[in-house]
Parts: C-alpha cells; sequence; structure tokens
C-alpha cells in the first residue's frame, strides 16, 4: 500500500483525495496538511511513502517546502499537484526534487497513474509536456529559456510578476533583500530585459501567472 500525504491550502481539495482513495488498493492517503510548515510535523510522526503538493501554501511555498523536505527524507517522493503552467513549473520543480508534476486539471486516473508511477521509482510528466518541448522552434526557444532559470530564480520572478517588493519577496522566501536583487539582476539578464515592466511582461507573455 502507498502511503500519501496531501497537502493542500483548500480542504476540498484534501478531502477530494480521501474520497478518491478510499477504497483503493494500491493507494492509502494517511494524512492532509493545509500549509507547507505541516509537512515536517507529519512526516516526523507518520510512515509516509509520497507527498502530493500544492505549489502555493501559506507559510512556506510548496517548491521551499519540496527543497527542504528533501534534505531531509531523501527516499520520500514528491508529487507536484497544481494550476500553474507546466511548462514553467514541471522544469522546475524537478529539478527541485520533485518527481513528477500533475496539472490539478486532469483527471483522477491520471493522478492515480502518477502516483504509482512516482512510487516505482518512475518521473512523470503529461503528454502535452512531452509535446511540448518538441512542438516546434518556438516553443523550443521558450523551454530553453526557462531551463536556463534556477529554480529560485522562477520562484523570484512569479513573485515579481504578482506585484510583490523585494523586502516581501526576501520575507516570503527566507532570504535576504540583498539576495533577491542579485536574482532580480541575474533574471534580467537571462530574460534579456532592462527593466522590471519588461520583465512582468516577459512573465505574463509566456504564462507565468
Amino acid at each position: 500500500m502507498i502511503k500519501v500525504l496531501v497537502v493542500d491550502n483548500h480542504p476540498i481539495v484534501r478531502a477530494g483525495f480521501e474520497l478518491m482513495f478510499k477504497d483503493d488498493e494500491e493507494v492509502q492517503v494517511v494524512g492532509t496538511a493545509g500549509s507547507g510548515i505541516e509537512i515536517f510535523e507529519f512526516v516526523r510522526r507518520h510512515q509516509v511513502d509520497l507527498i502530493v503538493s500544492e505549489i502555493d501554501l501559506p507559510e512556506l511555498n510548496g517548491i521551499t517546502a519540496l527543497r527542504a523536505i528533501k534534505k531531509e527524507h531523501k527516499d520520500l517522493k514528491v508529487i507536484m499537484f497544481s494550476y500553474h503552467p507546466e511548462e514553467i513549473y514541471a522544469i522546475s520543480t524537478l529539478k527541485a526534487g520533485a518527481s513528477a508534476y500533475v496539472s490539478k486539471t486532469v483527471s483522477t486516473d491520471v493522478i492515480r497513474e502518477a502516483i504509482i508511477k512516482v512510487h516505482n521509482g518512475g518521473v512523470y510528466l503529461s503528454d502535452k509536456m512531452a509535446k511540448y518541448l518538441t512542438f516546434d522552434d518556438s516553443k523550443k526557444s521558450t523551454t530553453r529559456m526557462y531551463k536556463r532559470l534556477s529554480t529560485r530564480e522562477v520562484e523570484v520572478l512569479k513573485l515579481l510578476s504578482s506585484g510583490k517588493k523585494n523586502k516581501e519577496i526576501a520575507i516570503e522566501l527566507g532570504i535576504n533583500e540583498k539576495t533577491v536583487s542579485t536574482y532580480k539582476a541575474r533574471l534580467f539578464k537571462k530574460l534579456n530585459v532592462t527593466n522590471l515592466v519588461d520583465l512582468i511582461h516577459q512573465a505574463e507573455h509566456l504564462e507565468l501567472n
């Protein structure tokens, strides 16, 4: 039996997972959490094989939590389950240590398939993502652009594009303002822009938000 912890700030999503796998012969939801912080307490007290987690979480975002949890529990598998565009976040979350990125638009069968595949040591990406990576030259160019960004740079770009100031980003990511400025400068260079307005426009154009 695959023991799964579901992490999402929406109670209906957590309840949906519990209902979905209530009588499943292979997958068991052993617990749920509503924030990134709650993950650590739960996995220290309970046996968990796999975590299914949203990116946008209160207190500690999903990618930051992913990095931290993988340091403490290297064998623990993680699936990121979110509404954000997989063309951007699949690459970023896999770099951070996830074994899969699953969009919230998929069917329940796909979620189950991803859980089983990841538990067996595989990596799950949707057919859409595979096609996206080889669709055409413009798509390849976009993908290459984002492959050049680190996980942290993607996080900073997302927060900048949502209107957050350097100080707010520093607090949310647990880094200092100078480091945020450094990441911003790297983003300007890598995305070939010279100001914040163009940077945010680039993010919007590429469906980061």
